[in-house]
């Protein structure tokens, strides 16, 4: 039986036994100290028993050696004596912890080893919203623990927007996707917080988690504590944050002069947008969220709506700044497809142009990763919707002065959807990282 620490960037496979010796668990030097402990315990209960124990197992020991090598006795006691004691410890420990059953889950050692290994991962904020802040999420966590997701709060439609309007709280989707996305995708718990109703008069098209996201903000006061609580219940590899805790609705002005307010209302009104803004005009940064910036080795910002999912986050008053004067690595997931009703007919660099506009010309990414490939049977739903893909125009990215970073990023399907692969994603962005960190 092996173990394939197949996720971590070193591909790592052992034996179950010889996987406790990995450097890295933080584990062997314990394991001596108890080895120590034992031996010290039993040698003072043998003086409290007047010596004598001691002196027979000595004879014992001298008499064994008349007929055998020192070295080899002595060998042999210690290898004997330490694998009784190892497997005793080790199965005592299983036992007790009992580090779970659910299907699919990790083994004690594979946790342990990704715990010590992620723990030392680089610093990693993630910024934008949807689905693909989340799918980027599963992807990352699998080469850190230190993530800090910002996540947009100007989402208006669905059960979030119900939710908003009623109860007068943050839209809690998005930021439940994140915290299901860091937290173990096969856990029961995490599957009870993305389960959505499907009827009851009240309850129809609601998700348990945001349910529960508003009825601990309702305890504990505030969407950060509420969050804080619930990652603490999901027990989840990072930390997800709010961009701003101020009421922030998002309001487009198309070409045309046009202004349309909120966001489920921006991709319906169908031109080419000029500029996004926020009301009220100044929204604050969450402080936390400003000091996870600063603190970065690595800021991802995308994939996702353009408009109403990545800039959103720009728009909030110090966010953008941050960025700028961020010594981290910073990085844009560009989306493979254009989006009907904001990105249409958008270019890589239309997407990056956009970006740098809306932060107010700031420094806000070294690099754009872009994906390099499609699948032959794409579907024709894209077409009849007016999505077409990403056109990369380097003699565009080239002025700007932004590395192009080219990667078949796909999840493969047999339905010709063109899908980001949070594997693929994750992998080409750490690669990136980890490259230029070497510059």
């Amino acid at each position: 039986m092996t173990f394939d620490f197949n996720n971590l960037k070193e591909n790592v496979k052992v034996t179950k036994d010889v996987g406790w010796l990995l450097p890295g668990l933080e584990v062997k030097r314990w394991f001596f100290l108890i080895f120590l402990g034992s031996i010290m315990i039993v040698l003072g209960f043998m003086v409290l028993a007047n010596v004598r124990p001691i002196y027979l197992t000595l004879e014992l020991i001298r008499k064994a050696a008349l007929v055998l090598p020192s070295n080899f006795l002595a060998a042999v006691f210690i290898l004997i004596g330490s694998v009784i004691f190892f497997k005793g410890w080790q199965k005592t420990t299983l036992s007790i912890m009992d580090m779970n059953s659910s299907k699919g889950s990790y083994s004690i050692l594979e946790k342990l080893y990704r715990r010590r290994k992620l723990n030392k991962g680089a610093k990693v904020v993630a910024i934008g919203g949807g689905t693909g802040l989340s799918m980027l999420l599963r992807g990352i966590k699998k080469y850190t623990n230190n993530i800090t997701a910002i996540v947009t709060v100007g989402d208006d439609g669905g059960s979030s927007g119900r939710l908003r309007e009623e109860m007068g709280i943050l839209p809690p989707g998005d930021i439940r996707n994140c915290i299901a996305a860091l937290g173990d995708d096969e856990d029961l718990i995490t599957e009870l917080f993305q389960y959505r109703f499907k009827n009851g008069e009240g309850l129809e098209g609601h998700s348990f988690g945001n349910l529960f996201l508003t009825a601990l903000c309702a305890i504990t006061g505030d969407m950060v504590s509420a969050v804080k609580e619930s990652s603490n219940v999901l027990n989840i590899r990072g930390v997800v944050l709010p961009a701003t805790l101020d009421d922030m609705k998002l309001a487009a002005e198309f070409e045309d002069g046009r202004i349309i307010k909120g966001e489920s209302n921006i991709p319906e009104a169908k031109g080419k947008i000029k500029k996004l803004f926020t009301e009220p005009a100044k929204c604050v940064a969450l402080p936390e969220a400003l000091a996870a910036i600063k603190e970065a080795d690595l800021i991802i910002l995308g994939p996702g709506s353009l408009y109403t999912s990545v800039i959103p986050n720009l728009l909030v008053s110090g966010i953008a700044d941050a960025i700028d004067k961020a010594h981290a690595k910073k990085i844009y997931v560009c989306n493979i497809m254009t989006q009907p009703g904001e990105t249409d007919n958008y270019s890589v660099a239309s997407h990056v142009n956009a970006l740098i506009k809306h932060a107010g010309g700031k420094c806000i990414i070294d690099a754009v990763l872009v994906n390099d490939s499609l699948p032959e049977n794409i579907s024709e739903g894209y077409a009849k919707a007016g999505s077409i893909p990403v056109r990369l125009d380097m003699e565009n990215i080239a002025p700007i002065g932004i590395e192009v970073v080219s990667q078949k990023l796909l999840q493969e399907n047999k339905q010709g959807l063109v899908r980001h692969s949070s594997n693929r994603v994750a992998r080409a962005v750490y690669y990136w990282y980890k490259k230029t960190s070497k510059k």
